[in-house]
C-alpha cells in the first residue's frame, strides 16, 4: 500500500495521475475464512481492520450486499461527539472521540477530521439545568465540555434568533473537541487499510441465510454462493433484527427511518456543529458550502431509504426558528438512512446464545460517531470472546436483567430515543 502524501499528490499532478491505484482490493469470496464480517460499512470494515492489524487474524472477509460507502455510512449528517450524560455511553464515546483524532495518521488516509465543536442550546430553565448537570458528567470523565452564557453564545454564533418569543435562546452546552468527519472517506479508509492486510472485501454480496450446525455457527449462505467460517460477526445497521432472524434470535430493536438533507453550497456561516434545544434539527456546514442537517425520526416502522413529507415540515421549521437566515436556502437533496433503534437508546456488542455468532448493532443515532471505538471492541470480542472493557456494559441480555442504559430516560420507547 503506498502511502499518501503532498509530494506524491504534486508528483502525480505533474504526471496526468497516471499512477494512482484502487484502494482496495475488490474480491471474490473464497470457500471458507475464519471470520466472517456480515456488513461492509464503517464498523464492519472497522472491526476487520482491528482484526488484522490489532489481533493478527488476516483469514477474513467482510460481505457487503452493494457497494462499500453505499450504505448508513454514507447516509449521515458525519456528526463526532463525546458528551453523554451516562458513565457506559460517555467512557465508550470518548474512546471513540479519541481514536477519531489519530485516524488520519493511523490510516494515513484524508478523512477531513474537523473538530470546530458542537454547541447543544437551551432554552428553558429546566433545560439550562440538564446541561449544566451533564456538563458536569463529561468533565467528571475527563472529556471536555463548557458552560457558555447567552452572551457567550451571541458572539460565537451571532445570527441565531435569541429573542424568538416562543424559542429564547438562553445558553448552551459546547464541546470544543466535538465537529464532524466526511462519512463515506472513512468507510474508504478503512477498507483501503483492511484491504493491504490482507481482508478480502466482498461487493454485491448478499447474505440470505445463516448456517447453524449443533447450536454453533458454521458460514452463511450469500447470493454468491456459500461461505464457510468458524466466527461470524454482524453489524448490518437497521437490517439488523432481519438478518439475526435468520438465525432464529428476536432483537429488542425497532428499525426506523432518519432523514438527512444538504443546501446548496453557501459561503461560510456556521462555524461548528449546532443543535437546536426546542426541537429535533442539528446542522453543520460542509466543507464545499452545503449546510448538513437533520432531525427526528419519522416515527414509524419502515426499511425504506426515503422519508416523508411532516418530518421535513418538523426539521425546517426548526431550522427557521433558530436562524431565520437560512429561509431562502435552496434544498439540494434529501434522503434516510434505515437505523435499528433499541429499547433504551444504547447499542448492543455482545456474543449471542448460537456459538461464534456475534452481533454488534442497536446505534439508534450514535452509529457514525462510534465507528472507530465500534471497530476496536467488536474486534477484541471476536478475537477473545471477552468484551472490552469499553463496551462491559452493551450486553444484550441487559433488557432481561434490568439494567438498562436509558440515556434519554424516555423509557422501552425505541422511537424516542
Amino acid at each position: 500500500m503506498r502511502r499518501f502524501s503532498g509530494l506524491r499528490v504534486f508528483f502525480e499532478g505533474l504526471t496526468g495521475n497516471a499512477g494512482w491505484t484502487p484502494h482496495w482490493r475488490d474480491a471474490e469470496p473464497a470457500p471458507e475464512y475464519d471470520i466472517v464480517i456480515v456488513g461492509g460499512g464503517g464498523h464492519g470494515l472497522a472491526t476487520a481492520y482491528q482484526l488484522a492489524a490489532t489481533y493478527g487474524r488476516t483469514r477474513i472477509a467482510v460481505l457487503e450486499k452493494d457497494w462499500i460507502g453505499g450504505g448508513n455510512v454514507g447516509r449521515n449528517t458525519t456528526i463526532i461527539r463525546a458528551n453523554y450524560l451516562l458513565p457506559t455511553n460517555q467512557r465508550f464515546y470518548e474512546l471513540s472521540l479519541r481514536m477519531w483524532e489519530d485516524f488520519e495518521q493511523e490510516l494515513n488516509y484524508n478523512a477531513m477530521v474537523s473538530q470546530r465543536g458542537i454547541l447543544n442550546l437551551y432554552h428553558s430553565d429546566h433545560q439550562r439545568d440538564a446541561y449544566v448537570r451533564r456538563g458536569n458528567a463529561i468533565r467528571l470523565s475527563g472529556s471536555d465540555a463548557e458552560h457558555l452564557s447567552r452572551p457567550q453564545v451571541a458572539r460565537k454564533f451571532p445570527f441565531f434568533d435569541y429573542d424568538n418569543a416562543r424559542f429564547p435562546v438562553r445558553g448552551a452546552l459546547w464541546q470544543p473537541r466535538g465537529g464532524t468527519v466526511r462519512h463515506d472517506a472513512v468507510a474508504w479508509g478503512y477498507a483501503r487499510a483492511a484491504s493491504h492486510w490482507g481482508v478480502d472485501i466482498v461487493q454485491n454480496c448478499e447474505v440470505t441465510g445463516l448456517v447453524i450446525e449443533n447450536g454453533r455457527v458454521g458460514g452463511v449462505q450469500t447470493t454468491r454462493g456459500a461461505i464457510r467460517a468458524k466466527k461470524v460477526g454482524v453489524c448490518v445497521a437497521g437490517h439488523s433484527s432481519r438478518l439475526m432472524e435468520m438465525a432464529g434470535l428476536r432483537l429488542p430493536i425497532e428499525s426506523h427511518v432518519l432523514q438527512a438533507f444538504v443546501s446548496e453550497g453557501l459561503k461560510p456561516c456556521i462555524p461548528g456543529t449546532v443543535t437546536f434545544g426546542a426541537g429535533h434539527f442539528y446542522v453543520s456546514q460542509s466543507d464545499k458550502g452545503g449546510l448538513v442537517f437533520g432531525g427526528d425520526l419519522d416515527g414509524y416502522n419502515s426499511y425504506a431509504q426515503r422519508g416523508n413529507l411532516p418530518a421535513v415540515e418538523h426539521v425546517c421549521a426548526g431550522g427557521m426558528a433558530l436562524m431565520p437566515m437560512i429561509g431562502r436556502a435552496r434544498l439540494l437533496r434529501m434522503w434516510g438512512g434505515v437505523t435499528d433503534m433499541s429499547m433504551d437508546g444504547s447499542p448492543i456488542i455482545d456474543r449471542t446464545p448460537i456459538e461464534g455468532l456475534y452481533f454488534n448493532g442497536g446505534w439508534c443515532y450514535g452509529g457514525f460517531k462510534a465507528t472507530p471505538a465500534s471497530g476496536l471492541v467488536f474486534a477484541h470480542l471476536i478475537a477473545t470472546d471477552t468484551a472490552h472493557e469499553a463496551a462491559g456494559g452493551f450486553r444484550l441480555d441487559r433488557f432481561a436483567r434490568g439494567h438498562l442504559i436509558d440515556e434519554a430516560g424516555t423509557g422501552p420507547q425505541p422511537n424516542l430515543h
